[in-house]
């Protein structure tokens, strides 16, 4: 519930600091004395957007901060999901600089207003007069209704499933449309993919071929070259091969006289075996060289097939190719399997569906059930509201359409006064009537949904009387399990509070400055006599503003 209210430079407020307690709390003051500012300065510590503009001196930063005790919420894994330290009393502060930009903070932690807006969803609910508009909102009805219905884990499951059926959804559009557009390069990329299936393409197919030509198209170099390394290395007299026999032989001799000798005939030795070895593979290739046209053509039409397939897809290397060869499978494939793929999205689709089809139908049961206990409440508090001849209709029905809380359609109508028809809410009912069934739809509300706090301002618009006095009573009652606090012009409502403050105006040196104060005992008398007749408070009004406080 709201512990404190503290505005510093906000509109005709320099400076104010007020507590508040639990149960019904109610505020007064003339016309444009500042009530409403009160009300705004609260919704900018609830994450109403602001401007410089409510700055009472621009030169100085306006500072609204407010205490909520809020230890019987179970809050705590919404401060954890925020990144927030949760703590018993918790302080919203405000910060609006002269600049106009603005600032929030959550227990001293920087936050956004995102958040802000949502947790005072969760703390405080504030009932402004143009909110009576609310009950012709079918999405508002449907709030009550759920509230009643025990729905809302239901819903918000329902909500999830939806998500995710309107995202499968957008995939099989997509997946269709990229078929359809698949479909019509399906003929060239099978094309494609066969040309270059039939190349055979090997990795490094092109490097080898590349080699073979160069071989091929510098075949009498090479063997001018390997016959004169093979006549150097066997010619009898002088080559290579004699020359090195005669030295092994020589130094075989006189290997055994020591072992320098003996490591000079091992290394010769080796030398000869290795030389051997080169000269035998210079005769063996002298011998098969040849020069062959039919291999050089064959050759020369591979690698030209390969350079035109490269220059064809614009790469470099037979690699990008066979890269390019398994993505143009991978579309053709999936082209000669879209309808696979379309019905494995299609039975996702129906899964999913099946399943919150299955939930809106437990929604829809659940608000069947609730309706004739919601309809015999809202009627039964109006009978103590003066409405005793005002019937409720509510025609609920299943359809197949999905909505974002379910696939109903609700309307609701009302009649008023014996002998007359039904008809929508905003047609029949007129705003003191909406008033007293806005104050029975809260009433029920409260039992349900279990905020800490609502606020009413003026809800007690066009009615008087014995009427006002039953709305006090409503009020009072819904104090005992929440925080009420009512801005009221009427003496019947005021006398209701548990506690009672008055907003007024002062002039402090040629400043006009809008005060709050909590009144004292004799001051609520004072305040509700006058109230009642006006600023001469005579003697009569103070007797029936004691009747009324007693």
């Amino acid at each position: 519930m709201l512990t404190n209210l503290s505005i510093k430079n906000y509109a005709l407020i320099e400076s104010l600091s007020v507590g508040f307690k639990d149960e019904l709390s109610i505020i007064t003051g003339e016309t444009g004395a500042g009530k409403s500012i009160l009300l705004g300065a609260l919704s900018l510590v609830l994450g109403k957007r602001a401007d410089s503009s409510a700055l009472k001196n621009t030169k100085n930063k306006c500072i609204i901060e407010a205490q909520f005790s809020i230890s019987n919420y179970l809050l705590e894994p919404f401060f954890e999901e925020n990144d927030l330290d949760f703590e018993n009393e918790t302080i919203i502060r405000r910060e609006i600089l002269p600049n106009g930009k603005s600032r929030a903070f959550i227990n001293d932690t920087p936050t956004t207003l995102q958040v802000l807006q949502t947790l005072s969803q969760k703390l405080i609910d504030i009932h402004s007069q143009h909110q009576t508009l609310q009950l012709s909102d079918v999405s508002f009805q449907f709030q009550i209704l759920d509230a009643l219905s025990n729905n809302s884990t239901k819903i918000e499951s329902y909500k999830r499933g939806l998500v995710v059926y309107n995202q499968l959804l957008k995939e099989l559009n997509e997946l269709k449309k990229s078929q359809e557009f698949a479909k019509e390069q399906y003929e060239y990329n099978l094309y494609l993919v066969d040309e270059l299936s039939s190349a055979n393409l090997e990795i490094d197919e092109q490097q080898i071929i590349e080699q073979s030509l160069d071989k091929l198209n510098n075949i009498e170099e090479i063997k001018l070259n390997l016959s004169e390394a093979q006549s150097v290395a066997f010619n009898d007299e002088v080559g290579l091969k004699a020359l090195l026999n005669s030295i092994t032989n020589n130094l075989n001799e006189i290997a055994p006289y020591s072992n320098e000798y003996k490591n000079l005939y091992e290394r010769i030795l080796s030398i000869k075996i290795e030389f051997d070895d080169i000269a035998s593979e210079i005769e063996n290739a002298n011998e098969i060289i040849d020069f062959d046209a039919s291999e050089l053509q064959k050759l020369n039409d591979r690698l030209q097939l390969i350079y035109n397939l490269q220059k064809k897809h614009t790469v470099n290397t037979i690699a990008e190719l066979l890269i390019l060869q398994e993505e143009l499978l991978v579309k053709v494939d999936a082209v000669e399997n879209s309808s696979v793929i379309i019905s494995k999205k299609e039975a996702e689709i129906k899964n999913v569906s099946e399943k919150i089809d299955t939930l809106a139908k437990t929604i829809f049961k659940q608000r069947e059930k609730a309706i004739p206990i919601l309809k015999n409440k809202l009627e039964n508090l109006l009978v103590n509201l003066g409405m005793e001849n005002t019937r409720f209709q509510f025609n609920i029905t299943h359809s197949n359409q999905y909505f974002l809380n379910g696939k109903d359609q609700l309307q609701l109508l009302i009649s008023a006064n014996k002998g007359t028809n039904f008809g929508a809410l905003k047609k029949v009912a007129s705003g003191g009537e909406l008033s007293r069934i806005m104050l029975s739809v809260k009433s029920i509300l409260s039992e349900y949904l279990k905020l800490p706090t609502i606020i009413f301002d003026e809800i007690d618009t066009g009615v008087s009387g014995e009427v006002s006095q039953k709305m006090a009573e409503i009020m009072k009652d819904m104090s005992s399990n929440m925080q009420v606090i009512t801005i009221t012009h009427l003496p019947q409502i005021a006398a209701k509070g548990k506690q009672h403050y008055k907003v007024y105006k002062q002039d402090i040196e040629n400043n006009i400055v809008t005060k709050l104060r909590k009144l004292s005992e004799n001051e609520r008398i004072t305040e509700i006599a006058e109230m009642l007749g006006g600023k001469n408070i005579t003697t009569t009004a103070i007797e029936h503003a004691k009747q009324l406080l007693n």
